[in-house]
């Protein structure tokens, strides 16, 4: 028989064959849309948002408990004490706190031992007009060069521990300011059965611009309410420079001052070597006044960047979680993301909430510890910042400390001795 026509070459009968297999199989399905992916996205950082909304909340009402539990218990006795103030300069409202300790409405003997490193410290003029000012009281001057370690506050307090004359010892940095019957509470605490140690939270007070005030709302807002909630739950153990009263047999038992002249986080250290050495720290229910002195943003940055990234080598995955604790930002997101879908009107709704939230906390704090009127406006801000330097804090292991550079090597800190303070 002859063809019915013209005979297709062999390549194209086979291409012909070819694209009728396609066309026989079944459609695969399709791939989400870029719309339908930042949909999405926009849903889970808004989820986010959600949960660090619900974590603000339980930490406003942990600290209405706080505001219920204020004590103003006095000790039984009252125990000659020696107070231990580690100085490094004249920063501002520095004679108001030192002489804050110097006044303490307490029944028992008290010895403040100041500790300077240099003879040119201008802190040692503040000092002498402490003295000049309080005549009657027993006011000691450490001017020791001696290192003894890469912190240099700990050196001083090694410089001063040769003047210690009493059994109960309490260490305060200088810029903690305190109330009339401070130092009776705190021994009173002291003063419970299994209690080794007492350390003491704080809020921030602002004494100059708008950056100190910023670093108080930090303070208020973010770092004193998540100590807070942590504590309650059992998820932290704290220890800070704020505050630390403990016996002379418990400082001894921890290896004195020196043990710890090359850590960097001190305070913490010694909070923890007192839990496995001596016994449980106490955290009393009232707070001390942390000044909060910046005077730029970039003093506020180093700041904020050293408390974070030492957190951070304190507890790697607590600090890693914290990120569930700045639901603004992930608002934020979530509405940036939505943008041209129905997810924005929420996440923008959502913002708002987080801000009500994080002014809600804030609105405790005052309460709960009897603060001035706080700067509600500033929250925003104080989110935002917060949240660039939880970010930044991963990048690098360094950090800066009066003049100094820090690094972390080896999975310890350690300074560039050639620095200057």
């Amino acid at each position: 028989m002859a063809p019915l026509g013209p005979e297709l070459p062999w390549s194209s009968r086979a291409r012909i064959r070819f694209a009728r297999a396609r066309t026989d199989r079944p459609a695969l399905p399709n791939r989400p849309s870029q719309g339908v992916i930042l949909f999405w996205s926009s849903v889970a950082a808004s989820a986010v948002a959600v949960v660090g909304c619900a974590y603000l909340l339980m930490a406003a009402i942990l600290l209405r408990g706080v505001a219920r539990h204020r004590s103003g218990i006095c000790p039984a006795a009252a125990p000659s004490v020696t107070i231990l103030k580690p100085l490094y300069g004249d920063e501002p409202g520095l004679f108001d706190n030192l002489r804050s300790f110097c006044i303490q409405d307490y029944r028992g003997d008290v010895q403040i031992v100041f500790g300077v490193q240099t003879p040119d410290d201008a802190a040692i003029a503040t000092v002498e007009r402490l003295r000049r000012v309080l005549p009657g009281r027993d006011l000691d001057l450490v001017i020791d060069t001696k290192t003894h370690g890469l912190n240099r506050k700990v050196s001083s307090l090694v410089n001063m521990a040769p003047r210690i004359r009493h059994d109960i010892v309490v260490v305060a940095d200088s810029d903690i300011r305190v109330d009339p019957s401070h130092l009776s509470r705190v021994i009173a605490a002291l003063e419970e059965p299994g209690i080794s140690a007492v350390t003491c939270l704080y809020y921030g007070v602002a004494i100059t611009g708008i950056w100190a005030r910023l670093g108080a709302v930090f303070i208020n807002a973010q770092f004193l309410p998540s100590v807070v909630f942590g504590v309650a739950l059992g998820l932290a153990r704290p220890c800070f420079g704020s505050t630390l009263a403990l016996r002379r047999e418990a400082l001894a038992a921890i290896g004195g001052f020196k043990s710890f002249a090359d850590c960097l986080a001190d305070d913490y250290a010694m909070g923890q070597a007192l839990r496995t050495h001596a016994g449980k720290i106490a955290i009393p229910p009232f707070a001390v006044a942390h000044v909060c002195t910046q005077g730029s943003f970039g003093e506020l940055w180093r700041q904020q960047l050293r408390w974070a990234r030492t957190i951070r080598s304190i507890d790697p995955i607590g600090y890693t979680g914290s990120v569930l604790g700045h639901p603004l930002p992930w608002a934020l997101l979530a509405a940036l993301l939505g943008a041209g879908s129905t997810a924005l009107v929420p996440a923008i709704a959502l913002a708002v909430v987080t801000i009500a939230c994080r002014g809600a906390v804030l609105r405790e704090v005052e309460r709960a510890y009897v603060l001035s009127s706080q700067p509600y406006w500033l929250v925003p801000a104080c989110d935002l910042l917060s949240f660039a330097i939880f970010v930044v804090s991963f990048l690098r292991w360094d950090v800066s400390w009066r003049g100094r550079r820090f690094r972390m090597v080896a999975g310890a800190w350690t300074a560039d001795r050639g620095t200057q303070s």
